[in-house]
């Protein structure tokens, strides 16, 4: 059975085979990963088409007879002022991923932590106070690269703790997707957030 080390308690904690053993899926987790960085996209972005910006009503000069090109608009796209031609518009980015497949990869992304080693679980109960220097000497020995730290709903205190360290995010456990499981190199969870990553992942397994 996989397990996870302890930070700030002893030894290791044990972890569900079911979730923490699964084979890495690359293709299964880039579309899931994929889907989940663009449905994060806000998709304001917009800009003035030639109906739009404001003036134009008046003919800039008649049709004929001055030299010049026929002009109908001084708001026309190829004028200075004018508006933007086939320009971005709002729209939303969102993908469909099946919730098999999001489950899927989301045992991969854990299973790949477990595997080598850079699951940790956390002793959320134990910081009474906010510490931050607390919090940097539980990771020294075991962070490698950026760390995400997953917490649930009662380690306000940890949160507060963690929050402030370098190259280390601080995610409710609700917020945690398998883009943010993967690309941090420790992952570092809480026992409650440990269940609910845990309950997540295995719910469609069952089925």
């Amino acid at each position: 059975m996989p397990s996870a080390f302890s930070l700030g308690g002893d030894g290791t904690v044990a972890l569900d085979g079911d979730v923490f053993e699964q084979p890495f899926n690359g293709p299964l987790v880039h579309e899931v990963v994929v889907a989940e960085l663009a449905a994060r996209r806000r998709g304001t972005h917009a800009t003035k088409t030639r109906g739009m910006v404001s003036g134009g009503g008046a003919k800039p000069w008649r049709q004929k007879g001055t030299g010049r090109a026929r002009a109908g608009s001084s708001r026309s796209p190829i004028w200075t002022g004018g508006g933007t031609t086939f320009g971005p518009s709002p729209r939303h980015y969102t993908l469909k991923v099946n919730r098999k497949a999001r489950r899927a990869a989301l045992r991969a992304a854990l299973s790949i932590h477990a595997e080598r080693g850079s699951l940790n679980v956390v002793d959320a109960a134990a910081f009474d106070a906010p510490s931050t220097k607390r919090a940097a000497e539980l990771l020294d020995a075991h962070r490698g690269g950026s760390v995400l730290v997953a917490l649930g709903d009662d380690d306000l205190t940890a949160a507060k703790s963690f929050r402030n360290l370098a190259r280390v995010a601080v995610l409710h456990v609700d917020d945690v997707g398998v883009a943010d499981v993967v690309g941090c190199a420790t992952l570092v969870v809480s026992q409650t957030a440990l269940d609910s990553l845990t309950a997540r992942a295995k719910k469609e397994a069952r089925s």
